[in-house]
């Protein structure tokens, strides 16, 4: 089979399925079963996706043993640009809801972000082009297909970023370990949370650019929780804010 670049190739039912659903180019569908994946066949056949039946060694040889007989290329990930997330929320006709990534390397840790971002009613997330994950495989599937609906842009700059945003009335919080507890806040209104990398949090001027640091309370023996872990948490304080309000 044809050496096709990681980052084009989606695999699993689920992943698979989000795409389909979201409208998402594919430029080839292989498939191992016709019989054990017809809701996957009809949809590709309804969207004109050309669809081809190959053997799972096929299927395993170009994406591994864990593709559930399931197999989609895709164009390139198109990013979306940051005004396009502010659209997005105003079409929605609601406070802009963000996500930012500051330099998240571990794409299984982006992906469970994006995830849950999306879960949560996240107008969009945003990553800086260097020192983080892009993109790929990992992350749509870790993502468990929420990328396809996900609004992702990409900047060169996180901190002019971040000001941008302030300078549409978007309140920016940073998350520490060290900062207020999130408890004691109320994350109603246009919010932006900083999410930091897993080993170093948040790097220096992008924490110096937050409006507000927020922390979650460390009650055990340990001080720290995954970044994925606690986006989570933080994401849906923000729900649980604009839900009572």
């Amino acid at each position: 089979m044809e050496n096709i670049p990681e980052e084009k190739i989606i695999s699993g039912k689920n992943s698979v399925l989000e795409l389909l659903l979201s409208g998402k180019e594919i430029d080839t569908l292989f498939i191992s079963s016709v019989d054990e994946n017809k809701k996957i066949f009809a949809l590709a056949k309804k969207n004109k996706i050309l669809i081809k039946e190959v053997s799972r060694e096929k299927l395993n040889s170009l994406a591994g043993e864990k593709n559930q007989g399931v197999v989609a290329i895709i164009s390139p990930f198109k990013y979306c640009s940051v005004d396009d997330i502010l659209k997005n929320a105003e079409q929605k006709s609601h406070q802009p809801f963000i996500i930012i990534a500051d330099c998240i390397e571990d794409p299984h840790n982006l992906g469970a972000i994006i995830r849950t971002a999306e879960a949560g009613g996240a107008d969009g997330v945003i990553i800086p082009k260097r020192r983080s994950a892009a993109l790929n495989a990992t992350v749509y599937k870790t993502s468990a297909g929420a990328v396809s609906w996900m609004k992702v842009a990409r900047v060169t700059n996180l901190n002019e970023t971040i000001k941008y945003l302030k300078s549409k009335n978007i309140w920016v919080y940073g998350a520490e370990a060290d900062g207020d507890s999130v408890y004691h806040t109320n994350l109603s209104g246009a919010v932006a949370l900083v999410i930091g990398s897993e080993g170093k949090g948040l790097s220096p001027l992008v924490r110096k650019n937050c409006d507000k640091i927020l922390s979650l309370p460390m009650l055990g023996n340990i001080n720290s929780l995954n970044a994925s872990v606690s986006a989570g948490i933080l994401i849906y304080e923000v729900v649980k804010s604009r839900m009572t309000k």
